[in-house]
């Protein structure tokens, strides 16, 4: 199975080639002329990209809660974690975000 990924903001652009094997689709917001964007447009673009927005903004959790999937969020709880950390985090969990996907009733995945 394969999950495209949107990155948000607060997140590195270079995580993408960390992740390009697993998620050979992956984009970042800024790539999408999106940098600065209000959290309902990034929610709305990974809704029509059929994307699994990764971020660290609670904010998402929020939206997550009100309005459901899609599109699905995967929450990453870590506080200041370098890029590194993040791209091993991710690595690590990525059987878990695939079930996650895969999974008509779930919206929210918090990792940490």
């Amino acid at each position: 199975m394969i999950v495209r990924v949107l990155l948000d903001e607060q997140l590195s652009e270079s995580l993408l080639q960390y992740l390009r094997d697993l998620s050979p689709d992956a984009v970042h917001v800024r790539l999408l002329g999106l940098t600065g964007a209000g959290d309902t447009v990034i929610w709305e673009r990974a809704t029509s990209l059929d994307c699994v927005l990764i971020t660290k903004d609670e904010d998402f959790h929020r939206l997550s809660v009100l309005r459901g999937a899609p599109p699905k969020v995967v929450w990453i709880r870590s506080g200041n974690a370098g890029t590194r950390a993040i791209a091993r985090l991710l690595r690590e969990r990525w059987p878990l975000i695939l079930e996650f996907a895969g999974d008509p009733e779930a919206a929210l995945l918090e990792l940490s």
